[in-house]
């Protein structure tokens, strides 16, 4: 099971509400690289409540890449650039992936 942060002690019927409102599940990416390899990764979800600004999660992963990121030849550059890029905008939003996961594993047989 994913790590879900920021959803501190909500209830199941608090988090359904919030969705309906407009919250939405988000990874961030960031890259770490040392001189040939270079690592691209995710974070773990974060939920974002609606109308929460995803800056103050993703600030920390915006500043991983742009220390860490660089470094590898030749894909840390592009790998950085790339999750800077995601970052900025928000974040992946994979609610609706998550909720489909979710749905399928609450049901037993998917449909």
């Amino acid at each position: 099971m994913p790590i879900i942060k920021n959803i501190d002690s909500l209830t199941a019927d608090e988090i359904h509400h919030e969705l309906q409102k407009g919250a939405k599940f988000v990874k961030f990416q960031y890259c770490i690289s040392v001189i040939v390899l270079t690592f691209k990764n995710s974070s773990d979800i974060y939920f974002i409540k609606a109308g929460e600004s995803t800056a103050k999660h993703s600030l920390s992963f915006i500043l991983l890449s742009l220390l860490l990121g660089w470094w590898g030849f030749p894909m840390g550059p592009l790998h950085t650039i790339k999750s800077l890029y995601t970052n900025m905008k928000g974040g992946t939003d994979i609610t609706q992936e998550l909720l489909s996961a979710h749905a399928y594993t609450d049901t037993g047989t998917g449909a």
